[in-house]
């Protein structure tokens, strides 16, 4: 795991996307953010997050309840976690049923959002500056490049994106060069292999257990 201040990059733009997963309690779900060039479409998601975060002292605190809400409500709607989780587990995803595919996203949320909670109340005067595209019109799968400044040095913070009907979905994300489905592909599939799908469903509760109790602590 990255300095907090890399964390915190990534709430205040990964926010837009993974800062805070399962994020249970959620509100109702509004609309995915209508169709616009990918850049536009990260600045939207990016744009509103940060303000929520900025005006919600309890947010800022880790409050689970409300990062929940707002990852529901804000940013699942714009992200294809499916597929985020399908790569993440890779090769055994194809195996895995219905259920055991549905626990395996839902710990995944849970483990992402309370790794990154904590970052939220690092959230302050931070700038994103979006690079040049690389992308042709056309193209229905782009990386969006931004660089995050505030104190310290400017951190990367990519995003991969696919085409979705008239919009756009994200799924998956890169804080100074390393893609977040890249860095639990190892170990998930260590896991699988020792004691299978169920054992790495296990896993992962087990570690969101222990995350609950050092946050509560």
């Amino acid at each position: 795991m990255f300095a907090v201040r890399v964390v915190s990059s990534a709430v205040l733009a990964a926010s837009a996307l993974v800062a805070a997963p399962v994020w249970a309690q959620a509100a109702p779900a509004q609309a995915a953010v209508p169709a616009q060039t990918p850049e536009a479409f990260i600045q939207a998601i990016t744009n509103d997050v940060m303000a929520t975060v900025k005006a919600d002292k309890a947010i800022q605190s880790g409050d689970l309840r409300k990062i929940t809400a707002v990852v529901d409500a804000k940013i699942m709607p714009n992200v294809n976690f499916v597929r985020m989780t399908a790569a993440a587990v890779g090769p055994a995803w194809r195996r895995a049923t219905p259920d055991q595919r549905q626990r395996l996203q839902n710990e995944f949320k849970t483990l992402l959002v309370h790794t990154y909670a904590g970052a939220a109340s690092q959230v302050k005067d931070q700038v994103i500056e979006y690079l040049p595209s690389r992308a042709r019109p056309t193209d229905t799968d782009v990386v969006v490049r931004t660089v995050v400044k505030g104190k310290g040095d400017p951190i990367q913070l990519n995003y991969r994106l696919e085409k979705s009907g008239s919009s756009w979905k994200v799924y998956d994300v890169n804080v100074l060069g390393a893609w977040l489905v890249q860095t639990h592909q190892s170990s998930f599939a260590q896991e699988i292999n020792a004691s299978g799908i169920d054992g790495l469903i296990s896993k992962l509760a087990e570690r969101n257990r222990q995350l609950v109790a050092k946050n509560a602590g």
